[in-house]
């Protein structure tokens, strides 16, 4: 989506190159590029979990794929350093591995069939199901349509709770929100006690075939309520039964607490690739030195 890579590719642009046959787009191969200094190169947005080669739906063939993998690298600019994710359907990587590139699989959580609501909640774990869901409906209500900015005032507190930096800022998620709320491709739900006080929140998006928890975030005194728990629950029944979709995407995550409990949802684990390359010995050495620092 055009639209979604021109919101969340600030400080930087996206391109794409593209492989046709009779007029009519088979590959394409997006990409963001941003500047540091001299050096220039491709790395992953913000918010945006894929990006690398999407192929039509009648290419199905692994060879096929690979075969194109080579032409799109062909087209691909010259760059310092490349790091892109892959989406799911990129299923081999050899290509990129011919031009030395390095790939690391990696995984994310997905309910692929939500067709029966009343198995996938069976498929929770008996405390989610039995306990924490339960105690939840007991301590707050669910509400859409909160505030961008509280959402973010709470989003922040779960990163402030593990001493990291968020990774985004408030203006960039308001400019991504924006675009969202106008395509009407996005609701934000969240969850309130009888003093108004919020305790966890969650950002929905979907696309044509997926939902996609994208953002959450939990009060953290307020947490233990199961709110949070309850929250993955009500945007489920959202994707089914008002988005009319049967695909629950939770985009991550590898982090070992996060995963465990992605797999309490009974998700099932859907792998996908990340590569990387370095093409500039001193972008690579910068590189190295601020991720130590």
């Amino acid at each position: 989506m055009d639209w979604y890579l021109d919101a969340v590719c600030q400080d930087g642009k996206w391109e794409v190159v593209l492989l046709e046959e009779n007029g009519n787009v088979f590959a394409a191969h997006p990409y963001f590029i941003k500047k540091k200094g001299p050096f220039k190169y491709i790395t992953m947005p913000h918010l945006c979990k894929y990006m690398g080669p999407f192929y039509a739906d009648h290419i199905q063939d692994a060879d096929q794929k690979s075969q194109i993998n080579q032409q799109l690298l062909e087209l691909l600019p010259k760059v310092d350093h490349v790091n892109q994710n892959f989406h799911y359907a990129v299923e081999d990587v050899d290509a990129f591995l011919a031009r030395n590139f390095t790939s690391k699989a990696c995984y994310s959580y997905r309910i692929e069939d939500l067709s029966h609501l009343e198995k996938v909640f069976k498929n929770f774990n008996s405390d989610y199901r039995n306990n924490k869901i339960k105690k939840a409906k007991s301590t707050v209500t669910i509400h859409q349509d909160l505030s961008i900015e509280e959402f973010y005032r709470v989003n922040k507190m779960s990163f402030d709770r593990q001493e990291m930096a968020v990774p985004y800022s408030l203006p960039f998620l308001k400019k991504l929100d924006e675009v969202l709320a106008k395509k009407k491709q996005r609701k934000i739900f969240y969850a309130k006690d009888k003093d108004n006080n919020i305790h966890s929140v969650v950002y929905l998006i979907w696309d044509n075939t997926a939902a996609y928890y994208h953002i959450a975030g939990d009060h953290p005194v307020l947490r233990k309520s199961g709110s949070g728990i309850l929250l993955v629950w009500e945007v489920i029944q959202y994707t089914k039964n008002v988005l009319g979709l049967h695909i629950f995407d939770f985009e991550g995550s590898m982090i070992p607490p996060i995963e465990r409990v992605r797999k309490k949802f009974g998700a099932t684990r859907k792998n996908y690739f990340n590569v990387t390359q370095f093409n500039s010995k001193a972008f690579e050495l910068l590189v190295n030195f601020r991720s130590k620092g």
